[in-house]
């Protein structure tokens, strides 16, 4: 049974199809479907991005038809992809581990049938249902994950919980689902972790460039070397996208603030690049918390971020198709 939005009126992403996820059957040839994870019980500041995935589907000046031709790929990611939505995973308040259940259902059921899952949250805690969705399928510890965070979320426990928006990277780590040499997280700043997470991460391999790196490096540079090391000795890559990986100037509608991050532009070509260069097996966009959003700004980011990872995607299945594709740098009336 499909369930619509749990926090409002029901409307799919940006008009795409509305699918029933019991009846497979009825939504042929979809290559990605959206999937809403309205769960903040795992927030440790400021509450309400249960409400995030209803506004990153509402949020839009353009028609909700469904429609959205990109002008630097110059096709429609909602189009080739035939992108449908499956509404809410129905997770209630105060259950957290019921929740994550349920929302791992979802998930490794629609990665079993070689469709890519587009999760909205929700806070970062359903990254550990999300991954593991995906790991079922492709396989345990075939999946690298690219994280973009200002936090690591690699705590051991937050106020003495296991689950938490503060620790669902040690739990994939710890399960095997991932490995923590394929873990790689960009943008991270500010005061946390202290060093006995920062001892843990290291000795799982993991690689984190800070904000300090990517400024001296240039963000180009950095891709180049989690790309590189997502698809060594792995078959597939889970993009995580936290919005409080960018200034909060360009994001403040989220729980966790931290100044100094990326800019939108940046996030923005990054997850493009991801999804044009490396076989994207599943994402997911948290932490838009809307009561603390102004003007959507923040509504609006992580509408576009959905949009240009699934332009990324859809590009690189043309490409491996043999089709004709343009790049964001070819001037935009070349040939016509």
């Amino acid at each position: 049974m499909r369930i619509g939005n749990l926090y409002g009126p029901d409307a799919t992403f940006l008009g795409v199809p509305a699918a029933d996820p019991d009846w497979p059957a009825e939504w042929p040839g979809t290559g990605a479907a959206i999937i809403g994870a309205p769960f903040d019980g795992g927030t440790s500041h400021r509450p309400g991005c249960r409400f995030g995935p209803q506004a990153i589907r509402f949020t839009d000046y353009l028609p909700h038809d469904g429609k959205r031709p990109s002008l630097a790929l110059g096709l429609d990611p909602l189009f080739e992809l035939s992108v449908v939505d499956l509404g809410d995973v129905e997770m209630p308040s105060g259950e957290t581990e019921k929740s994550l259940r349920a929302l791992e259902a979802r998930i490794t059921q629609v990665a079993s049938l070689g469709v890519i899952p587009v999760i909205l949250g929700g806070d970062h805690t359903i990254a550990l249902p999300d991954v593991t969705g995906v790991a079922r399928h492709v396989g345990w510890g075939r999946v690298s994950v690219i994280h973009f965070d200002a936090h690591a979320d690699t705590g051991n426990t937050q106020m003495g919980s296991l689950y938490g928006h503060g620790t669902p990277m040690r739990r994939l780590i710890e399960s095997g689902a991932c490995r923590g040499d394929r873990f790689l997280q960009i943008g991270l700043r500010g005061y946390w972790p202290e060093p006995e997470t920062l001892d843990w991460m290291a000795e799982q391999g993991m690689r984190s460039f800070e904000m300090s790196e990517v400024l001296q490096r240039g963000l180009d540079d950095v891709l180049d070397e989690a790309i590189g090391l997502a698809m060594t000795d792995c078959d597939a890559v889970f993009l995580s996208v936290d919005v409080d990986v960018v200034d909060p100037g360009s994001a403040p509608g989220t729980g966790t603030p931290e100044p100094g991050g990326l800019t939108s532009r940046q996030l923005l070509d990054a997850v493009r690049r991801i999804g044009m260069e490396s076989p994207v097996a599943g994402l997911d966009v948290v932490e838009v918390s809307p009561p603390y959003d102004h003007a959507e700004i923040t509504a609006y980011l992580a509408n576009r971020i959905v949009l240009e990872a699934l332009g990324g995607i859809a590009w690189r299945r043309r490409a491996e198709r043999g089709e004709k594709n343009r790049t964001p740098a070819d001037p935009l009336l070349k040939d016509r």
